[in-house]
């Protein structure tokens, strides 16, 4: 994947399970974020839209997304 198609992955894509299911990644509280961190982020696409999530929550670079979320809004 490139680093767009990461980008719009976590402002286009779903959680596919668990708690926070049918919750846009972007949009998932960093606390669940963390515990992923903590027991494993699960294999795959999703896995790795997760891991990068977290890692712009936990650097604050949530407003890199901004752009992007006005777009799919549109």
């Amino acid at each position: 994947m490139t680093h767009e198609e990461i980008m719009q992955g976590l402002v286009a894509t779903k959680m596919p399970f668990g708690k926070y299911k049918d919750t846009l990644i972007c949009n998932l509280p960093e606390a669940y974020l963390v515990w992923f961190h903590q027991k494993g982020f699960p294999k795959g696409k999703v896995g790795m839209l997760l891991a990068t999530m977290y890692e712009i929550k936990l650097n604050g670079l949530e407003y890199l997304l901004a752009p992007l979320r006005n777009k799919t809004l549109q």
